[in-house]
């Protein structure tokens, strides 16, 4: 059985009374351990798909299987505590906040349930390290380059092991030469953690590095 199952999803969106119809009937499975690019045009609806995995928004239609669970048909608590346990988000922006420092930031996510348990600062510890930002533990966002906000950003949202990591445009604020790093750090993670990886991009060239890609076209995935 796939670990994520997707079938026949839609979305559709009121645009002054009327529906604009985003996805029209997405179907795709993953499994642990697989990457997969989600390409096409602007407006095509590629962070409408990521967001829907990650159980940030509802479909019109169709269901999203995770783990064998059914999960926009979970009530609103237990998705958010799946979605913290389960799924780890990295945006275009990092979405620090300025008053944490960078430790701190990593820890976020472990302090959402008070069924988090201990351990969550050795392991923030170990991925700030492995992200190469042992030194920036105790300075602030501000301080830190474009580049090294969005390593603090992966690092956080990889702080609860979870099996699903969605990446929406992670590279398309940075230079080619900190895109390339950001992209080399997220395929080295993804290895290591054995998860699956999920990322939306514009940028072609870190598509084409993807062993899975879906274009999105009319509403659907042209998968390979």
């Amino acid at each position: 059985m796939p670990d994520v199952r997707i079938q026949g999803l839609v979305k559709h969106f009121d645009a002054d009374g009327a529906p604009v119809e985003v996805l029209t009937g997405v179907d795709l499975e993953l499994s642990r351990g697989d990457a997969m690019a989600i390409t096409g045009p602007s407006g095509a609806g590629k962070s409408t798909l990521l967001h829907l995995i990650g159980g940030l928004d509802q479909p019109t239609a169709g269901t999203i299987e995770i783990g064998g669970r059914s999960i926009h048909d979970l009530p609103e608590v237990e998705l958010a505590h799946f979605r913290n346990r389960t799924v780890g988000f990295v945006f275009q922006d990092s979405h620090l906040l300025p008053q944490y420092t960078v430790l701190e930031n990593v820890l976020v996510p472990t302090l959402a349930f008070s069924d988090a348990g201990s351990g969550g600062e050795p392991r923030a510890e170990e991925l700030l390290d492995r992200v190469g930002l042992s030194h920036r533990l105790t300075h602030r966002p501000a301080q830190l380059s474009g580049g090294e906000r969005q390593r603090v950003a992966v690092a956080r949202a990889l702080i609860n092991g979870p099996s699903l990591l969605l990446c929406d445009e992670p590279t398309g604020s940075l230079d080619r030469a900190a895109s390339d790093a950001v992209a080399d750090l997220l395929f080295e993670l993804h290895a290591e953690e054995n998860n699956i990886l999920v990322i939306v991009t514009h940028d072609l060239a870190l598509a084409e590095r993807f062993p899975r890609r879906c274009e999105l076209e009319n509403g659907r995935c042209s998968a390979r």
